[in-house]
């Protein structure tokens, strides 16, 4: 499988490189998906997210007991190759990934079920275009003494002197949310290396610092709370959103503000803004934008050299009969360029 389609889409621009897989014949190594992911030399995002049906997955049995229509699985990987569990705003871009195909629908608030490594992601697209995902379960790890401390974590973010507390949340994969008083303090925050988190989450974890920004009422009366956040991304570094980390970061301050806080928050990332709603039974729902912003093709042997494609097509250049040498890495798609 030398060349293949690719699909460029982000979310409030945590970025993506989508590959539609549907016979399950890729082979996404880590070597591949740190080229793919490459902002220079391949396609590049924040990670790679593969389409495959959920049957040809190996540790899929979990999920097609839970729900057996979830037929297509969202196989994730961070930046750096490692194998991610979930990511919310990636889960918005591959079901419009899918709607794209043709594989799903979601006419008369169809809700789609997907397949990912936390379980089945339940997945619905709203009148103005957002999609709307139900998030499934979360639980702070630290348990009773976390909730009623507020914390059970101290992170060091680079430069700074102290350790500050902060809360654990899991949302399938693993944050660490830590309040800081004002904005100010947030936009000098140094998130260029990986904050220091004690205790050392065995798998590591995401680190969101997040403010507060007060609360206001709908015209329907709900309240909604008001975050703004950053994040460094396991895995990957400082990116301009991440879908579970904003999750994350609304349920700690709803944590922190007592059984007065509402149940839905408007959480401002660099990237834009995603809405955070607490469901009933402990679940949660991320809604936002998924944007698919460019297709093309791409030489998948030009893009990691020394792989077995590669020594093959190298051999098929060097046979005059085999037609002219390789085309670019990338082959833009003329026709589609337009933003959904």
């Amino acid at each position: 499988m030398t060349r293949t389609r690719f699909t460029k889409g982000h979310g409030t621009r945590n970025d993506f490189v989508l590959l539609a897989d549907t016979k399950g014949e890729l082979d996404l190594t880590p070597e591949l998906v740190r080229a793919l992911a490459d902002r220079r030399g391949g396609v590049g995002g924040d990670g790679v997210i593969r389409l495959v049906p959920t049957a040809l997955v190996p540790e899929s049995r979990d999920v097609l007991a839970e729900d057996p229509h979830a037929i297509w699985f969202m196989d994730y990987r961070n930046a750096d190759g490692s194998v991610a569990e979930m990511c919310g705003n990636g889960v918005r871009v591959f079901a419009a990934f899918a709607e794209r195909l043709g594989l799903v629908s979601f006419a008369s608030g169809t809700e789609v079920p997907v397949g990912t490594r936390a379980g089945v992601k339940r997945v619905r697209k709203e009148d103005d275009g957002w999609f709307a995902v139900d998030m499934g379960p979360w639980f702070l790890p630290g348990g009773r003494p976390a909730l009623q401390d507020g914390y059970d974590a101290t992170v060091v973010v680079r430069g700074w002197e102290v350790p500050r507390p902060a809360l654990s949340v899991d949302l399938g994969n693993p944050h660490t949310v830590l309040a800081v008083a004002r904005e100010d303090v947030l936009e000098r925050a140094d998130l260029t290396e990986a904050p220091v988190v004690e205790p050392t989450p065995s798998h590591g974890t995401n680190v969101e610092l997040v403010v507060p920004l007060g609360e206001t009422t709908a015209e329907d009366g709900t309240v909604v709370g008001h975050v703004r956040m950053r994040v460094h991304e396991r895995g990957v570094g400082e990116t301009p959103s991440c879908g579970t980390g904003a999750c994350a970061a609304a349920l700690a301050v709803r944590v922190w503000g007592g059984p007065d806080a509402p149940d839905t928050y408007l959480v401002d990332v660099p990237g834009g803004t995603v809405r955070v709603r607490a469901l009933p039974g402990g679940r949660v729902e991320l809604a936002g934008p998924a944007v698919l912003v460019h297709s093309g093709e791409i030489d998948l042997a030009a893009l990691v050299p020394g792989s077995p494609d590669d020594a093959a097509r190298a051999g098929a250049d060097d046979d005059p009969a085999a037609g002219p040498a390789a085309e670019p890495v990338v082959a833009a798609a003329e026709d589609d360029r337009a933003p959904v």
